[in-house]
């Protein structure tokens, strides 16, 4: 898909791989990359079109690996017009240059469409255990989770402005997936994605019979509010908690030092309740979010 040209009259064109059955059938959309350095996201789209996941027995599969190439090439979240993509939907026509490819996407590819699986990561090295993100009050979209089935399903309003809100007013339904970190592939959360993908294809009678799909062990777990656990000094950071455990309020989550030897300051659990997300930066600010914890 062309959108624009740049500065340098290099032509703005998304790639977009579309397979097709001779079986009439729905039409499923796999997005990664709407912030260009979410690279995980990326991956597990690669991964659906490498493993031939993406090759129907019915209806329509359409992947977009790469939304924010621009992005993706200088590993940023921003679109070359220093906008991030994910806040100027349903864009316009004679906007911004992401105004312009927000405006495209949703005229040209989204009218085509009857279910969205959108992949993103955790930013600024926050990591994200493998979640599904859905409105409340939904139950398709919940029935569409339950399937999906990865580790954590977390209710959350739409957002005005972004894929997702656009989506859901054009009738469109969305499983929003999160996982990982920016700049990084972590082979756990890949495989989560692509293993959920594969169960939702076969539950729309989509999946190509040679594929088979996996039972997970566990249920997701539902997370419908949630706190961030923030730094209450600047230092090093040391976790001592593993991303997805149950922990119990008052219990050690980490601890935040000096570079001397001289002060570390404890963090504890302010409730009990699951570690969904985690700050990997080794060193952090006072505020800055360090674990989201379910309530």
């Amino acid at each position: 898909m062309e959108i624009a040209k740049l500065h340098t009259m290099t032509k703005l064109k998304i790639p977009i791989i579309v397979e097709r059955s001779k079986i009439n059938g729905p039409t499923v959309l796999f997005t990664a990359g709407l912030h260009g350095d979410e690279i995980n996201g990326i991956e597990i789209v690669r991964q659906l079109i490498v493993q031939k996941i993406n090759k129907p027995k019915t209806g329509t599969i359409i992947c977009i690996p790469v939304i924010n190439v621009f992005g993706f090439v200088n590993q940023s979240r921003e679109f070359p017009d220093k906008r991030d993509l994910n806040r100027v939907f349903p864009g316009s026509k004679t906007g911004s240059l992401a105004s312009r490819f927000a405006y495209n996407l949703l005229k040209e590819i989204i009218p085509h469409v009857d279910y969205v699986i959108d992949f993103h990561s955790g930013g600024a090295s926050r990591f994200n255990a493998p979640q599904i993100r859905i409105v409340p009050n939904n139950p398709e979209l919940k029935a569409l989770s339950d399937i999906f089935n990865t580790s954590f399903t977390m209710f959350s309003k739409n957002i005005p402005g972004t894929f997702r809100n656009s989506c859901n007013k054009l009738g469109v339904k969305m499983l929003l997936f999160e996982g990982g970190k920016s700049i990084d592939i972590d082979e756990a959360v890949t495989q989560e994605g692509v293993e959920g993908s594969k169960r939702i294809l076969h539950h729309l009678g989509m999946l190509n019979a040679k594929k088979k799909t996996i039972t997970p062990e566990k249920e997701t777990i539902y997370i419908e509010k949630s706190v961030w656990v923030r730094a209450k000094y600047s230092g090093m950071f040391h976790g001592h908690t593993k991303i997805g455990n149950y922990v119990t309020k008052g219990q050690l989550l980490g601890s935040i030092s000096d570079p001397y030897g001289k002060v570390e300051h404890k963090v504890k659990a302010p409730n009990s309740g699951y570690i969904f997300n985690v700050n990997d930066a080794p060193i952090v600010y006072q505020g800055d979010a360090i674990y989201h914890l379910s309530l």
